[in-house]
C-alpha cells in the first residue's frame, strides 16, 4: 500500500471492498458468460463483455495506484475510462 493517506482502517477497508466487489462481479461475470454460452445470443455476449470490462476496469485502477505507484488520479482516470466502456457495451447489449 504504498500510498495510503486515511491511516490503515481506511487502506483495509478499501482492499475489503475492493475484493468483495471482485467477488460479486465475478459471479456476475461468470452467470453473464454461462448464459452466453447456452442461448449464443450475442446481446448476452456484449452484456458478459461490458460487466468483464467493469470489473478490470476496478481491478486495473486499484492495482496501477496501489502496486505501481501512479497517482490517485491517474488510477481513477483508467478506472473510470474502462467502467466507461463496459458501460457502453451494457447499454448496446440492452439495446438489441
Amino acid at each position: 500500500m504504498a500510498h495510503t493517506t486515511g491511516g490503515p482502517e481506511l487502506a483495509i477497508a478499501l482492499i475489503v471492498v475492493k475484493a468483495l466487489m471482485l467477488v460479486a462481479g465475478g459471479f456476475v461475470l461468470y452467470y453473464a458468460t454461462k448464459a452466453y454460452r447456452r442461448t449464443g445470443d450475442e446481446s448476452l455476449g456484449y452484456l458478459a463483455a461490458g460487466f468483464g470490462l467493469v470489473l478490470f476496469g476496478s481491478v486495473l485502477g486499484g492495482t496501477a495506484y496501489e502496486l505501481l505507484g501512479t497517482t490517485l488520479a491517474v488510477g481513477v482516470v483508467i478506472e473510470s475510462a474502462f467502467i466507461l466502456c463496459g458501460f457502453l457495451f451494457i447499454a448496446y447489449s440492452l439495446k438489441r
